[in-house]
């Protein structure tokens, strides 16, 4: 069944790096928050979800139960090879990077991604060239930023989201990189998009669930519709920094609410007030989750609000594209069949609460 593609949530899920760089007319400089264990242990991250799925999988376990002089060890026995794929150039000529800083923390939970901080830094050749900034596939996905001066609110703020090995647009070494407000909105809508395709296994499961309540459209309106006003609300508010949810609250909330909605489909409760005001709550949580997205990407303070639009537009258009794969591979062909229901709706319903049931279990437990 094609449900099985939705395989439980990764325990060690990969999560993109966080690269702050600062470009100046002599050195570049970039500060990484990453998890240096992936590195050490040599895994390929390049269109890898958990780092369970990997051969090298024990060995980066151990690293995450190694103390921090023994990782710090490691990393800087395998430096000469790991800032090979640590890309910097300038006017195309290749600069390579030293270690500035490395900073390890404690070993804590070791079934959570324990994050280092990584600064590198080299002095650029003479001239005004901008700068070029990445790594190989390899090392996963990178949220590259560019600050210019002035800190924390108010302050310039280029971002890039790279992905297979994707460098940064020129990065000057005066000022920030800026893109054109069209440019900029196209790619927020793009990481919309892909977080609920192909990434957003928890958000798929819940529009899902949506889905499998009823095939007639009414029903499917009002749900998405409350849905989508709901976590538009908090993606919003969290955006914004005007609400504050930890992680650890929320993920296994939403995991919840899949097996919630999948339970009452499974069970053929039918459309209610009661049912509309449910999935819009869940809404809210939903929306803390994709906030966490904004979080570790950061916005533009000069664009925050074409930011969260174009983000939100790409969500919406994921969901949509969500329910349209759902209607032609099953709605189209089956949805009027009388067995439909007792073969397809409860045993589809039923998978996904076994899911969001173990992902709860997870999340809480493990």
């Amino acid at each position: 069944m094609w449900l099985a593609a939705l395989a439980p949530a990764p325990a060690h899920e990969v999560r993109p790096a966080v690269g702050d760089v600062r470009v100046t007319p002599r050195d570049v400089r970039i500060e990484f928050r990453l998890t240096l264990e992936s590195m050490v242990a040599g895994i390929d991250l390049a269109g890898l979800d958990d780092t369970n799925d990997s051969p090298l999988a024990s060995a980066y376990d151990r690293l995450r139960a190694a103390p921090p002089d023994q990782l710090a060890a490691a990393f800087r026995a395998e430096w000469p090879s790991i800032r090979g794929g640590i890309v910097i150039r300038t006017d195309g000529q290749r600069v390579v990077p030293e270690i500035r800083e490395l900073h390890i923390p404690e070993v804590g939970d070791t079934s959570l991604p324990r994050d280092s901080v990584l600064v590198v830094g080299a002095e650029l050749p003479p001239g005004d060239a901008p700068v070029v900034a990445g790594w190989i596939a390899a090392y996963g996905p990178l949220v590259l930023r560019q600050v210019g001066d002035g800190e924390g609110e108010g302050a310039e703020l280029y971002t890039g989201y790279l992905t297979n090995g994707q460098l940064s647009d020129p990065l000057p070494r005066q000022g920030v990189a800026r893109l054109s407000w069209l440019t900029e909105f196209g790619r927020y809508i793009v990481l919309g998009f892909t977080h609920i395709l192909p990434k957003g296994l928890d958000h798929i499961l819940f529009v899902l669930g949506l889905f499998f309540f009823s095939l007639h459209l009414r029903p499917l309106l009002l749900q998405v519709t409350a849905f989508t006003l709901a976590h538009t609300v908090t993606l919003a508010l969290a955006t914004l920094e005007i609400v504050s949810v930890p992680a650890r609250i929320v993920e296994p909330l939403i995991a919840a609410s899949i097996v919630y909605v999948a339970l009452e489909d499974a069970l053929g409760v039918r459309m209610s007030l009661r049912r509309t005001v449910v999935v819009f709550g869940f809404g809210l949580l939903h929306g803390l989750g994709f906030a966490s997205v904004l979080g570790e990407i950061g916005l533009d303070p000069g664009r925050l609000i074409s930011g969260l639009i174009g983000f939100n537009i790409g969500v919406e258009l994921g969901q949509l594209a969500v329910i349209s794969v759902a209607f032609v591979t099953v709605g189209i062909w089956f949805g009027h069949k009388r067995w439909y229901r007792s073969r397809i709706a409860i045993p589809a319903s039923l998978t996904i609460a076994a899911i969001g049931g173990w992902w709860f279990i997870e999340r809480t437990l493990l």
